[in-house]
């Protein structure tokens, strides 16, 4: 597939409204109670003779500073005898969700995130690994995608060592700006030096891919500043490279009541930096693989969309699009069968479910009919950009044209603006398009189309 990208000022701004990001659907918006641990088991019952390979997400929830940005999550703290406890209560959990899978279902994938992982300490962080293999069984490293995000400040060359000792073969680095300005005022002050010391530890260390996570939209950025910090992520030569629109929620996220408004830049500068951010990253030979992502053309996400085997879940973009994932710990969500679960969002919550024996899934979804077709085109849609109908109505027996003639409608628009073509046999969203995928996977939200009034999402750009 071709994998450029066009930048149209105009339309940017004619089509920034609020919608989701698609980690899944339905979203979990639509999670309710009525889905429970007892549904959760069956699910995963169900699930065994299909036998799919398993994917793991561990939920680490503490950070030693709260960043003002921040929207995960989290529980800031500086007393780390908060670990313990947690680590005890998340062993249990391995041991009750490893009794619900079959053992020769290997896990081909794993991911730490928060938080910072790194909170642990080096021995917290041996016995956790030490727990998942006792009860799951891992895939050797040649072929396992083992990952974990790691906050510089949080890390140093013996922890990358021992992060690769225990498994590790990738890792996301938060960087969000090397901006002194920009750093203070969402208090996350973070030197260059600590960053690189990770990064190189990571080479060293034989690390296969590392990934750079940048925020554009903060407090005093200019188009300026923030292509200095963008010029220094170019010269590390990351593998990936992930631009993230901040999205402004205070009403939501209470660290972001910290932040001062005044200070953010306006939407036009924000727009600004999104354009020279996307034109800087393909000078330097990246592709844009969607929704803020970047990549090498050699990396494997670049070529899962060229092969048309990428796909998109709780973590982001993935070439594991078979794997039953299972989430542990805190808020953690998992995708079993035809299943979304969610864990306890409280810590004492989860907590007393786990002390008293019981899965602490609180709530989730089953998904119907509908909602699989409809998941099978948007996963398609922002993974690819391209979606081959036939393919579609000979996998769900439906005529398409039919079946979402009112998603059809909504897209008319798009394509007079350009967006977006079709015809008999494909939907392609052209490069003018691809910024805009969440609009057009919009138009296929059966959820999102009897929906009225604010939907609580952020904005697509």
């Amino acid at each position: 597939m071709e994998q450029g990208i066009s930048f149209d000022l105009d339309l940017i701004r004619r089509y920034d409204q609020s919608g989701p990001r698609y980690t899944s659907y339905p979203t979990a918006v639509e999670f309710h109670e009525g889905f429970d641990a007892t549904a959760y088991a069956a699910a995963c019952a169900r699930s065994n003779a299909s036998k799919r390979p398993l994917s793991l997400y561990f939920h680490i929830p503490f950070c030693d500073t709260v960043c003002f940005y921040c929207a995960c999550n989290k529980i800031a703290t500086k007393d780390r005898s908060l670990a313990p406890p947690y680590l005890d209560h998340l062993y249990r959990e391995i041991e009750m969700q490893a009794a619900l899978f079959d053992r020769d279902r290997v896990v081909e994938q794993l991911h730490w995130g928060g938080g910072t992982p790194t909170f642990l300490s080096h021995d917290q962080m041996q016995g956790l690994m030490q727990q998942t293999r006792r009860y799951f069984t891992l895939a050797d490293d040649a072929t396992g995608e083992y990952s974990i995000e790691i906050d510089p400040r949080e890390a140093d060359a013996a922890t990358v060592a021992l992060l690769r000792r225990i498994g590790f073969n990738r890792m996301s680095l938060g960087v969000q700006d090397f901006d002194p300005r920009v750093q203070e005022a969402v208090n996350r002050i973070q030197t260059e030096a600590q960053t690189l010391e990770v990064l190189n530890a990571a080479r060293a260390e034989g690390f296969r891919s590392i990934s750079l996570d940048l925020i554009y939209g903060l407090p005093f950025q200019t188009v300026a500043s923030f292509l200095r910090t963008l010029d220094r992520i170019i010269a590390f030569a990351p593998d990936r490279v992930s631009v993230f629109n901040y999205a402004h929620l205070p009403e939501r996220f209470k660290p972001q009541r910290r932040i001062n408004e005044p200070d953010l830049p306006a939407p036009e500068v924000k727009l600004d930096i999104l354009q020279s951010t996307i034109a800087r990253l393909n000078e330097a030979g990246y592709v844009y693989i969607g929704m803020d992502h970047f990549a090498r053309p050699d990396d494997e996400l670049t070529l899962a969309q060229r092969a048309g085997t990428l796909y998109r879940n709780f973590q982001g973009y993935s070439t594991h699009a078979d794997c039953d994932l299972i989430g542990l710990g805190v808020t953690s969500i998992g995708k079993v069968d035809t299943t979304y679960g969610q864990n306890r969002r409280a810590l004492d919550e989860y907590y007393a479910d786990i002390d008293a024996g019981r899965l602490p899934v609180f709530r989730g979804l089953e998904l119907n009919r509908d909602d699989l077709i409809r998941r099978d085109v948007i996963t398609r849609l922002i993974c690819h950009f391209e979606l081959a109908i036939p393919t579609i109505e000979s996998t769900w027996d439906i005529v398409f044209a039919d079946y979402f003639a009112d998603a059809l409608t909504r897209l008319t628009p798009m394509i007079g603006d350009g967006l977006v073509e079709i015809d008999a046999g494909t939907i392609r969203i052209l490069p003018r398009g691809r910024l805009l995928v969440r609009n057009i996977c919009m138009a296929f939200d059966a959820y999102l189309a009897n929906k009225t009034g604010p939907i609580g999402f952020s904005k697509v750009i």
